[in-house]
């Protein structure tokens, strides 16, 4: 391990990231690792950790690598590894432009849950293609406390249970993960999402995700709150041919979602560099001990 290693801090809607370019693959990040760094007192502190590595350099990229040349290798803050994250994927993109790599307009980026299309626009705000939702059968409960809601099941490339309650409050303080029952609805758990209405197409959200506790903002999780209330309102624009839009508040900002007829979601949001420096690689070594 080199005596340093170069790393960026960032957020999209106050969900933060450590930054760790590597295009050739070569550090290695343990799950370990990834804590140490995300830890808030003792680390650089982060939701999460976006490992850029060249998808032609990584097992898990090579075959995307004529897609996309760049891989956004994201941890959690415990160290899982996750399939995706929108918010991630905006910050990444925002990197790769701040280093150079690539410029305002269109680039994929190769994720575990396949490649994004992605744009940068001139105001700053980068949109995400975000593929299409799945939604699988089954009736969903999530609970909290005393209280119980049934829950929409959405998978966006991750699994999420979006439960429409009357007041944020009651999601508490979201430092577990919230019981979902029936037991094994999701095996490698679930991103919890709690909605109210805030107006005509436009919702607030608090989301517990897995692996990192409630987080300041989750864009897969707007993405599937999008979905779940345009089925709630009969908005569904596979059925009437119109796109349908909905403006989601989060704790830590604002995304706009878009689902178009073919089922293609786009997530428009703020993607933010806030510092860089170097991380010492003796208190790494030091940390994992």
């Amino acid at each position: 391990m080199s005596t340093r290693i170069a790393f960026l801090k960032g957020h999209g809607t106050e969900n933060d990231f450590v930054i760790v370019p590597d295009p050739d693959n070569a550090i290695e990040l343990s799950p370990a690792a990834v804590t140490a760094l995300c830890d808030r007192r003792a680390g650089i502190g982060g939701d999460g950790v976006l490992h850029v590595v060249r998808s032609a350099a990584h097992p898990d990229a090579r075959a995307m690598a004529g897609e996309a040349e760049w891989f956004m290798d994201y941890r959690n803050s415990d160290g899982s590894v996750a399939e995706m994250c929108g918010n991630g994927v905006r910050v990444f993109a925002r990197y790769l432009q701040r280093a150079g790599h690539v410029a305002e307009g269109d680039l994929a980026i190769a994720t575990r849950g396949g490649v994004k299309s992605v744009h940068i626009a001139k105001d700053g705000d980068v949109t995400v293609g975000m593929g299409s939702a799945r939604l699988p059968e089954g009736d969903v409960t999530v609970r909290v406390g005393e209280r119980s809601w049934p829950a929409r099941n959405v998978n966006m490339g991750n699994p999420h249970a979006v439960a429409f309650v009357s007041d944020l409050g009651h999601a508490g303080d979201l430092y577990g993960a919230p019981p979902v029952s029936p037991e094994g609805a999701y095996p490698d758990g679930v991103n919890v999402e709690f909605v109210v209405d805030r107006g005509p197409r436009h919702v607030a959200m608090r989301v517990h995700e897995r692996g990192s506790g409630e987080t300041r903002s989750c864009g897969t999780g707007a993405c599937a709150v999008a979905v779940a209330a345009a089925r709630r309102d009969g908005a569904d624009p596979a059925v009437t041919g119109t796109p349908v839009t909905y403006t989601v508040d989060l704790p830590g900002g604002r995304l706009v979602i878009t689902e178009r007829p073919d089922g293609q979601i786009e997530m428009t949001g703020p993607a933010v560099i806030v510092a860089e420096g170097e991380i010492d690689a003796e208190w790494l070594e030091s940390a994992l001990r």
